[in-house]
Parts: C-alpha cells; sequence; structure tokens
C-alpha cells in the first residue's frame, strides 16, 4: 500500500487552471533524450498530480517525433504511480459521438518508425500486454468524467496511427472492419512504455469528430478537431479533479507494479552496462 502520484499526459494548456495547490513547474531529463517541455507539480484534494504535456507548449511537436521514451522515464523519475493519458480521438462508430468521451480498454498499433521499447539489444525484455490498461484506473477515470457531466463510454478499441494526415475513406472502413471504435495518433508507444515502466495506465479519450467512414460526410478537418478540443477542455480539467476526490485514501498494490518480474530474457553476463544504466528508473526495482 502508498499513496497516490497520479501522471497526467495531455494538451499543453491542461495544467493551467484546474487549481492545483503549490503548483511548481521544474525542468526535467532523461537519459533517453528530451521529453515534451518541463513538468508541473503540485496537489489536488491533496493528492499529488504531475502534468506533462504530449506535444510540448504550444502544441509544437508532432506525434511522429514526440520522444515517448523520455516522457515516460521522466514521469517515471517524478515517483509517478499511475499514469493517465488525455486523447483527442475520433470515432469510428456511430454512437461514439463528437464531445463524448471514451475509456479505451483495448489498442491497435499502426505506427512505424517509433522508439517503441525502453530494452533492447544488451538487455532484452518481453512484456504481456495483452490487457494494456489498467482497469482500476480506467474504471475511476470513467467514474469521474461522469460526475464532471461528460458523456462516457466505459470501453473501446484504439487503433493508433502513423499520422500526421487523417485517414482515407478506405482505411476509416477497414479499420471499422478490425473491430476499432475510435482513432488516434500518440496512444502507441505510450501504452507499450508504461507497461515496460511498471506504471499502470489509462487512457480518458475526447471525440472530437466521425472519422472519415461516413460517405455522405466530408472528411475530417483539422480546425473542427481543435473546436471540440477546446470546447471540452472544461470538462477534461473537471474529471481530473473528480479523479483525485474519488481516489482510495490509500493506493492498493497493483499487479503492473511487477511486470517486469521474470520479464528478461538476457543472461546477467551478457547484459549491456550502458544500457543497464540507462534503465535505472525504469526498471531500477528489479535491477538493483
Amino acid at each position: 500500500m502508498s499513496a497516490w502520484h497520479i501522471g497526467v499526459i495531455g494538451g499543453s494548456g491542461l495544467a493551467e487552471g484546474i487549481g492545483l495547490e503549490g503548483a511548481q513547474e521544474i525542468a526535467v531529463e532523461s537519459p533517453f533524450g528530451a521529453p515534451s517541455s518541463s513538468v508541473t507539480t503540485g496537489t489536488l484534494d491533496g493528492v499529488r498530480f504531475t502534468f506533462l504535456p504530449r506535444h510540448g507548449p504550444g502544441h509544437a511537436i508532432p506525434p511522429s517525433d514526440v520522444n515517448y521514451r523520455a516522457n515516460i522515464d521522466v514521469l517515471k523519475r517524478c515517483g509517478v504511480t499511475d499514469l493517465v493519458s488525455l486523447s483527442a480521438v475520433g470515432s469510428l462508430r456511430e454512437e461514439y459521438a463528437p464531445g463524448h468521451f471514451v475509456c479505451v480498454d483495448q489498442m491497435i498499433d499502426r505506427t512505424e518508425g517509433r522508439a517503441r521499447s525502453f530494452f533492447g539489444s544488451g538487455m532484452v525484455a518481453h512484456l504481456a500486454l495483452a490487457d494494456p490498461v489498467c482497469p482500476r484506473l480506467s474504471e475511476l477515470l470513467a467514474l469521474s468524467a461522469h460526475h464532471a457531466g461528460g458523456t462516457v463510454h466505459p470501453k473501446g478499441a484504439y487503433i493508433a496511427i502513423e499520422g500526421p494526415q487523417f485517414s482515407t475513406r478506405a482505411e476509416s472502413r477497414m479499420y471499422r472492419g478490425w473491430g476499432a471504435d475510435v482513432i488516434g495518433m500518440t496512444g502507441f508507444p505510450e501504452v507499450r512504455l508504461a507497461r515496460e515502466a511498471e506504471l499502470p495506465y489509462a487512457m480518458l479519450a475526447m471525440v472530437t469528430d466521425y472519422d472519415a467512414w461516413r460517405d455522405e460526410e466530408a472528411g475530417v478537418e483539422a480546425h473542427e478537431v481543435f473546436a471540440t478540443m477546446k470546447a471540452n477542455a472544461a470538462l477534461a480539467r473537471a474529471a481530473v479533479r473528480e479523479l483525485a476526490r474519488l481516489l482510495p485514501p490509500v493506493r492498493e498494490a497493483s499487479p503492473i507494479d511487477r511486470a517486469l518480474d521474470g520479464a528478461f530474457a538476457t543472461a546477467p553476463a551478457q547484459r549491456d552496462p550502458a544500457l543497464l544504466a540507462r534503465l535505472d528508473a525504469v526498471a531500477g526495482r528489479v535491477l538493483r
């Protein structure tokens, strides 16, 4: 059992106006390169929250160039126990309307060329990802968004594409056929890296538009996405505040806290010391 410390990865202005007590902006560094930004940390209802803007100040970093490894690494170094992702998505289902929220429970990766693991040559690890999100945190997040006044779908399958362009109509129809419910550009490798860092992860996805599968309508336009995001920003902040209020007083241990147990394939004598040094925060629990 321990205290909660919630990391939040979201929009560049999310921490502003959320009511953090004792808020501090702190520059952070990672051996995996530069993170998207400094972090802002403080408390809500006595719970420690640390915010990191995924795309940097002013949304300057495109999805393909986000340093996901550095972002997760610095949050782990900050002492985060659980990780909440706030993400904008397109809808692949009629019932998931713009303005609704979806607590993603399954994910499909269609990204290319992104560093998707902290491990590699000299330290090989294989982790389970059959259930990519933490059910406890996801349920709390869904309840929080509901209490904040949002229309919330408690489950949904998310497909991550490379971007930055939106899908063609043929792609959108294909993803629907695969069983995806919403579509975004940042869920991978973020969720994989969170699991490698032993951080329970949940995603509250904000539906901004219907993707291109509706042939009778125009395709997705960026200005429409941004307008919906701006309109729902206050609701997203309210959901985070509700999460702080709804968290149990004591954090019970999660199985994800020990996700690295038994995951290492590389014999100790063959492990790369330089890589091990970079893994001091992510895997320090099992490498010490």
